[in-house]
């Protein structure tokens, strides 16, 4: 009949790096040598010699390398590994959880007691 879950095998199969990874490739030519070890050149496409660090993909040719920088979504790659990625801190904050150990209200009617403190003198 055929196979069960089919997005699910989709998705999995064209699991590409993580941005966070690209950017340790990026900064460290060491950890990029690293992953390309892990990789046998036989199984490659272009026996692994045309690689696009950006998009971790393996291409062909050096044609299809070129062509494929030129185009949107390697440029859309790149944009993102420029920007700032998110610390855990922003996460927290975005999700409501709060990592200061102070009550809100308690803030604000301390700040309202000492406003009226030195009002006074």
């Amino acid at each position: 009949m055929g196979v069960a879950n089919k997005r699910t095998m989709s998705k999995t199969r064209r699991k590409t790096r993580d941005l966070d990874q690209i950017k340790a490739d990026l900064l460290s030519p060491k950890h990029l040598a690293q992953f390309k070890e892990t990789k046998a050149p036989e199984d490659l496409p272009g026996l692994g010699k045309w690689y696009c660090t950006e998009c971790a993909k393996w291409y062909e040719s050096e044609v299809n390398l070129v062509m494929h920088r030129k185009g949107k979504p390697h440029k859309r790659r790149v944009k993102q590994l420029h920007e700032k990625p998110y610390t855990q801190k922003e996460a927290e904050a975005a999700v409501g959880l709060q990592t200061d150990n102070q009550d809100p209200y308690r803030a604000e009617s301390e700040k309202a007691a000492d406003n009226e403190i030195n009002m006074t003198t």
